[in-house]
């Protein structure tokens, strides 16, 4: 065997080996979470639009195929389900409820963002953080965009948990996500302690402070074209809660190092506002026109017709994420919290740092209010000013002309 012969041999040898390595660094494997039995039902439950209580019709991996769905098209239509949910005949379902079109309808992030993806506008060589709940992390929504997994306070035994499968896929689903280019950064982590043998639970943010800061040690060792530009943490904490200074000094030290932090306490930490749009199952999640206030702060909208200018309305509602029943299950949930937005908020700044990487959270806040819609909107004969809505597409063109 010739010297060249060798060389050429032993180079495509380290190609394939660098090819096939793994591509990321994950702790551990939590297996995926099982809710069959947990919804079990003899009839199916109603909706009550003046009840406060979130997810009055949750479906999800219910076996209902013993119920005459015929005539429940009005509760269905605020129903979460999933991937395992077991529907009823077609002869016992209503012949206006599609569950399949719905959930594929919901997968799209809406809003012109996938023209973006189209473009090239995909987050690509930008790199997210999020701190939320064990993550499923074999799923095949956000797999590949993995680089590290890791975990705090968290029990070697726990199964994945839904919320961390639901905002990872809104931020870098390569269906669903806003930014399904982008590299994830991910720690695992609750947000307090449960009582050993009870259900109490303690809000601790300690836990957060430290995976923020270990975030910040990651970050370092990246190259300077691979660092991480934002933090998503889809949950807020106020100064009677254990760990508040902690949090918040560590949030302080994430803004020194130019990475955006996005929570429910940005408020607080940015002087910044957002809030959750709702929509119709079936509507176009691409116009604009489909949008409305999500549906647990509407009526305190109709009520009293406030809105502010400075508040950016994000997509929170009707929205097909990643399950945390299996890698290739899916769920929708009709109705959203703020947690739907965060991610889609930080995906939405990893497209907006590709395209301008000098750009710093409040350019991006104040961009993104110029560009945003506000509409008129109809609700029992009366008409409704309704905005600032987030319009990506005219955000990235601003950004890029700049």
């Amino acid at each position: 065997m010739s010297k060249l012969y060798r060389t050429v041999v032993l180079f495509v040898m380290v190609v394939l080996v660098v090819s096939c390595a793994a591509p990321a660094n994950i702790v551990r494997h939590p297996e995926p979470d099982d809710y069959s039995g947990f919804n079990i039902y003899a009839e199916l439950p109603t909706y009550n639009p003046n009840s406060t209580e979130q997810w009055q019709v949750d479906l999800r991996s219910s076996d209902l195929t013993k119920l005459d769905l015929s005539k429940s098209a009005d509760a269905l239509i605020y129903a979460n389900f999933d991937s395992k949910t077991q529907w009823p005949s077609s002869d016992k379902m209503p012949t206006d409820f599609n569950w399949q079109e719905i959930m594929e309808i919901g997968k799209d992030p809406g809003l012109g963002i996938r023209n973006l993806h189209q473009q090239g506008i995909d987050g690509n060589g930008i790199s997210i953080a999020i701190i939320d709940q064990p993550l499923l992390v074999d799923h095949q929504e956000y797999k590949d965009r993995i680089r590290l997994y890791e975990e705090i306070n968290v029990l070697p035994d726990s199964r994945a948990a839904m919320h961390g499968a639901a905002v990872t896929s809104i931020a870098v689903g390569k269906t669903i996500g806003v930014a399904p280019k982008a590299d994830l950064y991910y720690i695992g982590s609750w947000t307090g302690d449960w009582g050993v043998g009870t259900n109490n639970f303690t809000w601790n943010f300690t836990y957060y402070a430290q995976a923020v800061r270990r975030i910040l040690e990651i970050n370092q060792d990246l190259p300077k074209d691979q660092k991480i530009r934002v933090i998503a943490m889809q949950v807020g904490w106020s100064p009677d809660q254990a760990g508040y200074d902690e949090i918040t000094a560590a949030v302080n030290e994430a803004k020194a190092e130019g990475i955006f932090v996005v929570s429910s306490s940005i408020s607080e930490t940015y002087g910044l506002h957002f809030h959750g749009l709702g929509r119709f199952p079936l509507a176009d999640p691409n116009d604009i026109q489909s949008y409305e206030p999500g549906l647990w702060w509407q009526n305190y909208f109709y009520e009293s017709g406030l809105y502010s200018s400075n508040t950016l309305l994000i997509p929170m509602d009707s929205r097909t994420t990643a399950s945390p029943t299996g890698t290739e299950d899916y769920v929708f949930y009709r109705e959203g919290g703020w947690s739907w937005s965060i991610p889609y908020i930080a995906g939405m700044y990893a497209l907006a740092a590709q395209v301008k990487p000098d750009i710093t959270p409040d350019e991006f806040w104040k961009t993104a209010l110029k560009t945003g819609k506000t509409i008129q909107i109809k609700h029992d004969a009366k008409d409704y000013e309704f905005g600032v809505i987030l319009d990506p597409q005219p955000l990235i063109k601003a950004l890029q002309s700049e």
